[in-house]
């Protein structure tokens, strides 16, 4: 039978902390996981400053929420066409569209001992939209059971790479940092570190106008500045036990200026980027050293994954593990050993 014909196809929808756009992936996890194609649609800024001011207390929330979330709905539209644009198949085979939501509050554990998690969705306007099964509600079960609201990533990292030969992690450089640990044998585990490139982004796009650091060039014309580096590494998040989560609700630009008002000096733009970026280096490399400190193998993901001098000192601070992060293109082969090297790039040091 043709293994294209026999195939289960789903598409998944994700717009993270970045909130730089939506990315779309048409994958099939049956005999091996495929990505077969992939679309990303940029975030317009007005509604990217709507899910930034959502983050935080303000009027009319319940209204502003409703209609970012219908606004969101239509990017994912958008998205999944141009998917469909260089999709093997039409849209009638699609088994399911997983749609994840725009996380705007993320405290769970937190008031009354449950928390919640929150992320605006239209499933149904989406469902309506598209003429597709969606599915989406992701996190909630999660925290309701006690947990930190990401139950699938680590599950999916430990079906994708787990080897009994050796262990691994997997480190996904969103706006966020997160940590898969992926033993040979045993459980895995997954936390957040704290932040990527969230607070770089911001702080970037504040001083220079543009969203992002393109390859860390304005991070690396700078100097870390010490002082600062211990402020912000102070934060209690950082000594909390894992599993752990965290967001732009502990740490955003309001925070960051509140530990340089403390610093009590001026500080250049370019001197407090470096400082951002050796920030999400040490406490990435902190985790490992604490909970991961036999693991050699280190895959990176995510779009910091590409700035290339965050992945320099990453490589130069992880002492000892092999880092390599994953293909931009769709043959993502799981559980394979001996050919690894083929499918990864590897920054040696």
């Amino acid at each position: 039978m043709n293994s294209m014909a026999s195939a289960e196809w789903y598409i998944g929808l994700m717009s993270g902390t970045s909130l730089d756009g939506v990315d779309a992936v048409l994958a099939s996890f049956s005999p091996r996981i495929q990505v077969h194609a992939h679309a990303s649609v940029p975030m317009p800024q007005a509604l990217r400053e709507q899910f930034l001011s959502l983050n935080q207390p303000g009027a009319n929330e319940l209204h502003r929420a409703a209609l970012a979330a219908n606004a969101l709905v239509d990017l994912y539209v958008q998205a999944v066409k141009a998917l469909l644009q260089h999709a093997p198949v039409q849209a009638q085979a699609i088994r399911a569209v997983g749609a994840h939501g725009q996380t705007v509050r993320h405290q769970p554990g937190l008031h009354d001992g449950v928390g919640y998690t929150w992320q605006l969705n239209q499933p149904a306007l989406l469902a309506e939209k598209v003429g597709m099964d969606v599915v989406a509600d992701f996190r909630s079960r999660d925290v309701a059971a006690g947990g930190q609201g990401a139950p699938l990533v680590p599950a999916f990292h430990h079906a994708w790479l787990h080897d009994p030969q050796e262990d691994r992690a997997v480190l996904n450089l969103g706006g966020i940092a997160n940590l898969s640990l992926v033993p040979a044998s045993g459980q895995v585990l997954g936390f957040d570190c704290g932040p990527a490139n969230a607070l770089m982004d911001r702080w970037c796009e504040l001083h220079t106008g543009q969203r992002f650091d393109d390859q860390g060039q304005w991070a690396a014309s700078g100097q870390v500045q010490p002082d600062l580096l211990s402020l912000l590494i102070a934060h209690p998040y950082f000594e909390r036990p894992v599993p752990k989560s965290t967001g732009l609700d502990d740490f955003h630009l309001a925070w960051l200026q509140a530990q340089l008002d403390q610093l009590g000096r001026d500080v250049a733009g370019a001197d407090v980027q470096a400082t951002l970026l050796e920030l999400s280096v040490r406490t990435v490399a902190n985790d490992l050293n604490r909970h991961a400190p036999q693991t050699r193998q280190l895959v990176v993901c995510g779009g910091g994954a590409l700035n290339g001098r965050l992945m320099q000192r990453l490589a130069a601070k992880a002492c000892g593990y092999w880092v390599r992060f994953t293909p931009p293109e769709p043959g993502i082969r799981p559980k394979t050993t001996s050919h690894n090297r083929r499918w990864w790039w590897h920054w040696g040091f």
